[in-house]
């Protein structure tokens, strides 16, 4: 894709727009989260921009916490939290709740709260529950503070993986064998929730992967070969999700292809495909993020499968109603048929994640990205759109 066909950002107003990135949280993914929040601190344009860095701990304190992107990296195998970032152990950051007041606010215990200065955009880059589920976009919405990425409705879709699969298959998307068990379920009767797995396997055989209903970056997600290690996996799935989801396995490639609002409406980028990874019985939290397992951009595929991938990746975009951004997840079958797994409306976008990968592939880099994502949530109104 050349950069002549993609649209210009228009002329930059006196004041620079103050971007409030919003980063760790209160799901699984939090330490992921801070890492995303580093490689965009470092992207943006401080001649364009001036910057808020924002963590919100692991107990949902906004902490005010400092903008050293370098603190934001995977070491020793292990992630950042924002406890480590920030500027005070209670202090906290008070986001304004009327839409005519943009000042954000730091307040500490004994002290005369502090102005900050107002917020022109916020930048999420919250992973999973509490952040990219729409509770945060909600209150952005409520605050009528512009933010990157999808609305409510969609970043609900977009995290509840039962709900997702199913506004899919009423477009028409194909998605892969799956059932649900929901808390009440497994509450009144673990023996025919347990059950229901068990007919799953007996109609798709093993293995079945077991999942957290609302969760990503592959935490707490469990490949079960067999009965034996069945309850095990569902323990493991319901520490991180009361609703769990176990799909059959689908035989074929992982190809996952990004999204990108422009102007003129979604674009695809060229697609990349995830080899198995040698180390891991799949692309789990480990082989995405410590060990970096490399995708292949692009993805080996013909013409016409790339075309068609690019087609149905653009189609679940609109299918939940989604902005700004989004990944999409497929399956290509030994038929030769793409089944959707899952789209992402916050994907990984650490500097080795898939999404910007596929974009650079597609002529966009990391902070060009990043720009403009930025630049079309400033010119996107909240409320109803």
């Amino acid at each position: 894709m050349s950069s002549e066909n993609l649209p210009q950002s228009p002329e930059q107003p006196s004041r620079k727009p103050r971007v409030a990135v919003v980063f760790g949280g209160r799901s699984s993914e939090h330490g992921i989260s801070v890492v995303t929040a580093g490689a965009v601190l470092r992207a943006i344009d401080r001649t364009k921009y001036d910057v808020l860095p924002i963590g919100i701990t692991r107990d949902g304190r906004w902490a005010l916490t400092a903008d050293e992107p370098d603190r934001m990296a995977i070491t020793d195998r292990r992630t950042p939290s924002v406890e480590e970032l920030a500027e005070s152990r209670e202090g906290g950051v008070i986001l304004p709740v009327d839409p005519a007041n943009r000042e954000v606010v730091y307040s500490e215990p004994g002290s005369v709260p502090k102005a900050l200065g107002e917020v022109d955009v916020v930048f999420p880059v919250l992973h999973g529950p509490y952040g990219e589920d729409g509770t945060l976009q909600g209150l952005l919405e409520l605050s009528g503070v512009p933010y990157v990425g999808s609305g409510v409705l969609a970043s609900a879709v977009g995290q509840d993986k039962e709900y997702m699969k199913r506004v899919f298959t009423s477009f028409g998307l194909k998605v892969g064998p799956y059932v649900v068990i929901r808390p009440r379920e497994w509450q009144l009767d673990e023996s025919a929730a347990r059950k229901k797995i068990i007919d799953l396997a007996g109609e798709h055989g093993w293995p079945l992967f077991v999942k957290p209903a609302r969760a990503g970056s592959s935490i707490g997600i469990t490949k079960v070969d067999d009965l034996d290690g069945l309850d095990e996996a569902i323990a493991e799935a319901q520490r991180h999700d009361p609703k769990i989801l176990v799909e059959a396995a689908l035989r074929g490639r992982e190809i996952e292809c990004g999204v990108l609002e422009f102007e003129d409406g979604p674009r695809a980028s060229v697609p990349a495909e995830i080899p198995p990874p040698e180390a891991h019985a799949y692309y789990d939290f480990e082989a995405k993020y410590i060990d970096s397992t490399p995708g292949m951009v692009p993805a080996p595929l013909t013409p016409q499968e790339t075309a068609e991938v690019q087609r149905l990746a653009v189609d679940a975009f609109d299918a939940a109603s989604c902005e700004g951004l989004v990944r999409a997840d497929f399956f290509l079958t030994e038929d030769g048929d793409f089944v959707i797994n899952e789209i992402n409306t916050l994907p990984g976008f650490t500097p080795i994640s898939m999404y910007p990968a596929m974009w650079k592939a597609s002529g966009i880099e990391y902070p060009e990205l990043v720009d403009r994502l930025i630049q079309a949530a400033l010119h996107r109104p909240t409320g109803l759109r």
